[in-house]
């Protein structure tokens, strides 16, 4: 692939859920875009809507090195594989565990180096901070060792009540002392949790390995910043919204800091025009 900032973008399937398009429909339509990058969401067993052709995301019981074949005919290949079970509630160290390794055996076939994780948007009940810390601790020092061996990154993304605060995203990211543990930045999320963006990547920028990019509307800032933790796509086009100047900022702080992965659009696509227009402004920026 090509090592310049244009060539380094890619988009979630997320941005096709609401259209039930499949996985190879967003494959068809990023070949149509000249997006060499594609991200979506492993699914552990069997879904009827996926089944059926109706869902975005790939089952872990297809093989993926007849889907690497198909990819590499188009010249695309995964930026990451969302494995974001919510880790801090009490199944996190059973299905949790489970999801991530099954991602992980999955990943290394079909050549995917990052994998995605988080935690979920409450505090679990009945736990204090520093036990729901040390039961995560647990489980990424488990699945960080698989990754090792696997040769792929476990991201922690900012999506939960531990996650988008800056104080215990520094602790989660010493849970290891391995160069496998790293962090996927979003753009939207630390906004909308009430973080100023900028100012939290600021702090992790040596850590990042992949990166969101999401906007956030006017209206749900205004009726909902600081009360959620995560969306999962923006709801306007990336650069219509009141987190667009965060992003260009985060974008030169990433550049300063030499960051070379993936920039990754979270955008609800409606169908393609909504992520059209996304897909133009972010190309825009990072020209």
């Amino acid at each position: 692939m090509l090592s310049d900032d244009m060539s380094r973008i890619g988009f979630h399937t997320d941005a096709f859920n609401s259209a039930y398009w499949s996985f190879s429909q967003c494959l068809d339509w990023a070949h149509t875009k000249s997006l060499n990058y594609i991200e979506c969401g492993a699914i552990d067993g069997v879904s009827w809507i996926h089944g059926l052709g109706y869902q975005p995301h790939v089952a872990l019981w297809e093989d993926p090195l007849a889907l690497r074949r198909k990819m590499d005919a188009l010249e695309i290949e995964f930026s990451q594989i969302d494995a974001a079970f919510p880790l801090s509630i009490p199944e996190g160290t059973t299905l949790g565990v489970e999801y991530i390794l099954h991602t992980l055996r999955w990943a290394k076939l079909i050549g995917c180096p990052c994998v995605d994780t988080t935690d979920d948007r409450f505090q679990p009940p009945g736990l204090s901070d520093l036990e729901a810390l040390a039961h995560m601790r647990r489980i990424y020092q488990h699945v960080v060792r698989a990754a090792e061996l696997y040769q792929i990154t476990i991201n922690i993304e900012p999506h939960g009540y531990y996650t988008t605060k800056p104080q215990f995203m520094a602790e989660m990211l010493s849970f290891c002392d391995s160069e496998y543990l790293r962090m996927n930045m979003d753009t939207g999320n630390t906004f909308i949790a009430g973080q100023d963006p900028v100012a939290f990547l600021r702090q992790f920028s040596h850590r990042v390995s992949h990166v969101h990019i999401k906007d956030v509307s006017d209206s749900l800032a205004a009726a909902a910043r600081g009360d959620l933790t995560g969306i999962a796509v923006s709801q306007c086009a990336i650069g219509d919204g009141v987190n667009a100047q965060n992003i260009l900022d985060c974008i030169a702080l990433l550049n300063e800091a030499g960051f070379d992965g993936v920039y990754s659009i979270e955008c609800e696509g409606q169908g393609g025009p909504m992520i059209e227009r996304s897909l133009e402004w972010v190309r825009n920026a990072l020209s």
